[in-house]
């Protein structure tokens, strides 16, 4: 019969006992790590206690790896409220031995508020490599596979809270990550946040020592798999295309009557020692929107306003209209409908950058506010882990490039965005810096306005899950390409 250990983050909530006995009680377990901080000093006959500093250390990990001695590993990731659902321990291991998996994780059943949901996660692939993958509470591993793993790829990097990251990730190599569709356990959520609450999380700065030990974590993982470019670029070439204006802010829109005012008036106002205009992709808004582009069109004529032919434009296909089409500028630069720059030098500064380092693409820093333009934490948004010389690897591991985007023209036609709405600046600035080098600025060059009307402010789980699953589908189309790039 297989045998199993668990480990389990201790709690001093009246919870906690009712989940720990659920694995003392299982023929499957033969016996349980409790880590804690020095609170625990419990006496049942499987469990031993073990001080621990960071549950997810390099310290801890290699302390619990020497114990174990049996095949399966089950690793409880959070201390919250786990009740194992009919037989569900015993699923885990079926599946693991039919598939010989190197981890496995499930679907589960979330309690929010007293209110008991289902919370369906996604299936892992080679660019899942981001540190925020939602594999819920429970992850069983193989211990042939860590074992093959770590003796292949080296130890768990001394980290204080990557490395269980690490091990996912050095597993990953040659195991398959498996997703069993089905729920088999039940979790109590803590963190009752909206979706649009918690996406910048990774960006606070109290997390910024995670983020550098994440990054040197997914940068070794970048070079066991053969997909990790070194700090070399190609210059940009120099193209024949003549254009209007030196750049072009690119805003596409759909009834965004609200804000979409604000964002014009805010391009319209810089001041720069080169001609531009604004081109608003108004993707056949409902509401007042087309009119009020209308008129600032015919008030000021570097405000080009298009209507597309197409109706089946998501805001990738917009951007690919205002790009191709006769008005775009030489730099093509990013703003959104309901954002706006928050000064009169923004787009000197954008252009500035491609003037001086020649790049392909410059991407600027914002800061969060409310739908008053008061600033909200957590204030500036630099993406500071985008750096000259490892910002490419390390784009594949963050959700997000940082913006102001602004891309050179040319180079853009020739790429275009996918038509999509989520995703598609992320994709185009992953593919021109697998060749290129991107600027940067790190000062805030624009207000994000996050309001009730953000498109990602609350969804529901099965649209996180299927962004979720399209920027890592991205991330994997990436990743392979790099690989061949490198064989090159």
């Amino acid at each position: 019969m297989s045998s199993m250990s668990v480990v389990l983050p201790f709690s001093e909530e009246s919870y906690f006992e009712s989940t720990l006995q659920q694995f003392v009680q299982s023929d499957l377990v033969r016996n349980i790590i409790v880590v804690h901080a020095g609170e625990y000093f419990g006496s049942h006959e499987k469990c031993k206690g073990m001080i621990v500093e960071s549950l997810t250390s390099e310290k801890t990990l290699n302390a619990v790896i020497e114990k174990i001695s049996t095949d399966f590993l089950l690793f409880i990731s959070q201390a919250q409220s786990i009740t194992l659902n009919q037989a569900g321990l015993e699923r885990f291991v079926q599946i693991a031995k039919d598939t010989r998996a190197g981890m496995l994780y499930s679907d589960f059943y979330e309690v929010k508020e007293g209110k008991r949901s289902e919370h369906p996660v996604i299936d892992y692939q080679i660019g899942s490599i981001r540190d925020n993958f939602d594999f819920g509470a429970v992850m069983l591993f193989s211990v042939a596979a860590i074992k093959k793993a770590l003796k292949r790829y080296g130890k768990i990097e001394k980290v204080e809270r990557a490395g269980l990251y690490d091990l996912r990730l050095k597993v990953s190599v040659d195991h398959q990550i498996f997703h069993i569709q089905e729920y088999l356990y039940t979790k109590t959520e803590s963190d009752t946040r909206k979706s649009g609450e918690k996406m910048f999380d990774y960006v606070d700065p109290r997390n910024q020592n995670v983020q550098k030990e994440n990054e040197r974590v997914a940068t070794k993982h970048l070079k066991n798999i053969g997909a990790y470019l070194k700090p070399k670029f190609s210059k940009v070439p120099k193209f024949k295309d003549t254009f209007p204006v030196e750049a072009s802010v690119v805003i596409p829109v759909r009834n965004r009557e609200k804000t979409v005012g604000d964002a014009v008036k805010s391009v319209l106002a810089q001041k720069t020692d080169f001609a531009f205009n604004v081109i608003v992709v108004d993707n056949h808004s409902t509401d007042n929107t087309s009119n009020i582009l209308k008129e600032f069109a015919a008030a000021d004529n570097r405000v080009k306003h298009i209507i597309p032919h197409r109706e089946d434009l998501a805001i990738g296909g917009c951007w690919n209209e205002a790009v191709l089409s006769p008005y775009c500028g030489k730099y093509a630069v990013q703003l959104d409908s309901d954002d706006l720059y928050n000064g009169t030098d923004t787009l000197q500064k954008i252009v500035t950058v491609f003037r001086k380092e020649g790049v392909a693409m410059v991407i600027g820093s914002y800061t969060l506010v409310n739908g008053n333009l008061e600033q909200i934490p957590p204030g500036l948004i630099d993406h500071k882990e985008w750096t000259p010389d490892n910002g490419r690897n390390n784009a594949l591991r963050i959700n997000g490039l940082g913006a102001p985007r602004a891309f050179n023209t040319s180079l853009l036609r020739q790429i275009l965005l996918p038509n999509t709405s989520y995703g598609e600046d992320y994709a185009v600035a992953l593919r021109l810096s697998r060749e290129y080098q991107i600027g940067r600025i790190y000062e805030s060059l624009y207000n994000c306005r996050r309001w009730e009307g953000n498109t990602d402010a609350a969804l529901p789980i099965d649209k996180v899950n299927r962004n979720d699953f399209y920027k890592d589908k991205i991330r994997t189309i990436e990743i392979l390409a790099r690989i061949q790039w490198n064989k090159k």
